[in-house]
């Protein structure tokens, strides 16, 4: 049985995505990730890998564009005002269908804003990383260990699309610390073969006459046509959806919440449940695909009431839950936003708010 560590989140993430394969870093320090770049640093020398400190996002992310275009696996990271100067490199990979992964580890906004947690960066993640109206799989961590384990399968993940691949996390998963269980590391030999299964379209300096397909995907065959094909991919993400239904088989309310709010609606469905309240608790665990069906398919006979728990300000993923819900059941909200965290009690009241109003 593998050995138990103690690591902050941002350093675990790093290590999960080394132990993955990755061998190239690009980054600029921004709060709350800088300990990702500060980790990479140190430890990219140790297995032959690259660390660069971009002057900016982005420098940073049109070097993972051209790092991942060789078919090396490589990652970038930000927060928030910095994954925004991501975007055009980011529609350009998926344009290219390069298989690169980056992290956001979220902080309050919009503009500057706080240096504080959030989860105001849902929309942009899920629905608009870019321009073009391409979709990335989005993998939302709530443990330290589920960082780990996200970042180990997003190369993966990455690979297997030939697409860019982003985990959503935020400022308290980045900067506490938890015991966590490290995947194995991967041979030389296993990245060698890894790399060599993107051979035949990366930028490795291919004989004349044969061409390199990591450029934006029009160039000598139309967008729309480029269009279609990305389509026919993201229309297989079904079986991709990945959600936690917690003490939801006979609830009638319904906390729903991602992230870091999940850990706390999961304390308040436990305590609601030792007053006698029916209450459950859903959980995206890839916020893209969103698991529509999991809301749309509840016994809304049983189900009185929704409560979406999200630090965000206006509510973003309310929008995917009123949108499978179709107005069946009430819905609530409990936010925060700009860096101010959800407490157990904000928490707490606001489910025995909608309690009282529906039951």
């Amino acid at each position: 049985m593998s050995e138990r560590v103690f690591m902050k989140g941002c350093e675990a993430i790093a290590e999960a995505a080394v132990r993955a394969g990755c061998r190239f870093f690009a980054g600029y320090p921004i709060t709350p990730q800088n300990e990702i770049p500060e980790y990479f640093a140190r430890r990219m020398p140790e297995v032959n890998g690259t660390f660069v400190q971009g002057e900016s996002e982005v420098a940073s992310v049109n070097m993972l564009y051209g790092a991942a275009s060789t078919g090396i696996r490589a990652m970038s990271s930000s927060s928030s005002c910095g994954i925004s100067l991501y975007s055009e490199g980011v529609s350009y990979m998926a344009s290219a269908r390069i298989p690169a992964v980056y992290v956001n580890v979220q902080r309050g906004g919009p503009g500057i804003g706080a240096i504080q947690p959030a989860q105001q960066d849902y929309f942009q993640a899920t629905k608009a990383s870019g321009n073009g109206g391409f979709k990335m799989l989005v993998l939302a961590p709530s443990t330290v260990q589920e960082c780990v384990d996200m970042v180990y399968e997003a190369f993966d993940l990455a690979a297997r699309d030939e697409n860019p691949v982003l985990v959503l996390t935020d400022g308290v998963m980045g900067t506490m610390m938890e015991p966590v269980v490290l995947p194995p590391m991967k041979s030389d030999e296993e990245i060698a073969e890894l790399r060599k299964k993107f051979e035949h379209r990366a930028i490795i300096g291919h004989k004349r006459g044969e061409n390199a397909f990591c450029r934006p995907g029009s160039v000598g065959t139309g967008q729309e046509a480029v269009n279609i094909e990305a389509a026919k991919l993201y229309s297989t993400w079904d079986k991709d959806v990945e959600v936690e239904e917690f003490m939801t088989e006979d609830a009638e309310i319904i906390l729903a919440a991602y992230g870091i709010s999940a850990r706390i609606s999961r304390v308040v469905v436990k305590k609601l449940r030792e007053e006698g309240i029916k209450a459950g608790m859903i959980r995206p665990i890839k916020v893209s695909p969103f698991p529509y069906d999991t809301f749309a398919n509840l016994d809304f006979n049983q189900v009185k009431g929704i409560l979406n728990v999200e630090m965000s300000i206006p509510s973003q993923m309310r929008w995917d839950i009123d949108y499978a819900v179709q107005g069946r059941t009430q819905v609530n909200d409990c936010l925060r936003s700009g860096g101010q965290l959800l407490t157990n009690d904000q928490v707490y009241d606001a489910a025995r708010k909608l309690i009282k109003e529906v039951l």
